[in-house]
């Protein structure tokens, strides 16, 4: 079933509390997805990347990593441990040597980006906001989800969002047909999926089309003809985020939008605590039609 949220903040005003309101939003949809939770926050930029990794023994593996990782770069590394999750801050010329250092010590790449920063791990979206202090994350947008498995396993890698370029990443209720199908053909291009589960087949999808040339807008747009199944897809990008429904649009998906911020849910009571929501603009998304926001 999944809840998905999602919040776009048209004002900086607002940005100290993009964690709080994601955080209420996503805890509202609980029990539509009770295994795990996730959230991608897209905060200030350091000038340089930031690569969120993932680890079952925090204590043991993220031990003097910043300095073992700038040894073996030649750069300087900084480092923010949150519960299972390292969020290393480094020069971009460095990233490709970064991220396969980052692997070989069998970390779990979560995001990559000079703003996004991805969180998630097995759980109810309170215990998963909790552990990583999301309430007091600012930034400019986010997206979050709440998971009921279908189409594979009940891990942490399974969670979403799933991220498949930098600063993409993409949150799903519903599930894909011809995932597999459309897993072979990417593989072909040379892009390749970590895991099993459908929606990040949607991700690489999605990055695929951007990476030669389409702009989000006609990416969503090729999701209609090229992927089959049930889907509301909501992906954030460095500038903004973006929805879209498939044509039979049977998964539940609402909006609302003010002169503050555009908002999306699941369901209505995910809006229950946003700031001036009974003034806002209220709609569904119509079927096989694509939104998205950007700065």
């Amino acid at each position: 079933m999944c809840g998905i949220v999602g919040l776009f903040l048209k004002k900086d005003e607002l940005r100290p509390r993009l964690g709080d309101l994601l955080t209420d939003m996503l805890i509202t949809m609980t029990d539509r997805g009770p295994d795990s939770a996730g959230i991608a926050i897209y905060g200030s930029e350091t000038g340089g990347l930031k690569i969120t990794v993932q680890s079952d023994t925090p204590d043991q593996d993220f031990a003097g990593l910043d300095t073992a990782l700038a040894a073996a770069l030649g750069a300087e590394v900084s480092m923010r441990v949150l519960s299972t999750h390292a969020v290393l801050a480094l020069p971009a010329e460095h990233e490709a040597a970064a991220v396969a250092e980052l692997e070989a010590r069998g970390l779990r790449i979560m995001s990559v980006g000079t703003s996004m920063e991805i969180f998630k791990e097995v759980g109810l979206p309170k215990d998963v906001a909790e552990r990583f202090g999301i309430r007091g994350m600012g930034g400019s947008h986010g997206i979050g989800h709440t998971r009921m498995a279908t189409e594979s396993a009940v891990t942490t890698l399974g969670a979403h969002p799933f991220s498949t370029a930098g600063d993409q990443c993409l949150v799903h209720n519903g599930s894909l047909s011809n995932h597999n199908d459309m897993r072979r053909k990417l593989a072909k291009k040379g892009v390749y999926t970590k895991t099993e589960n459908d929606t990040e087949v949607g991700a690489a999808y999605i990055s695929s089309r951007i990476a030669e040339g389409a702009s989000l807008g006609e990416a969503l747009e090729g999701t209609l003809k090229d992927l089959d199944g049930f889907f509301t897809f909501v992906t954030g990008t460095r500038d903004g985020f973006g929805v879209v429904r498939d044509p039979i649009a049977c998964k539940p998906a609402v909006m609302a939008e003010t002169d503050d911020y555009v908002a999306f849910g699941s369901e209505y009571r995910a809006f229950a605590n946003l700031p001036g929501i009974e003034t806002a603009r209220i709609w569904e998304p119509e079927p096989a039609t694509v939104y998205f926001w950007e700065r």
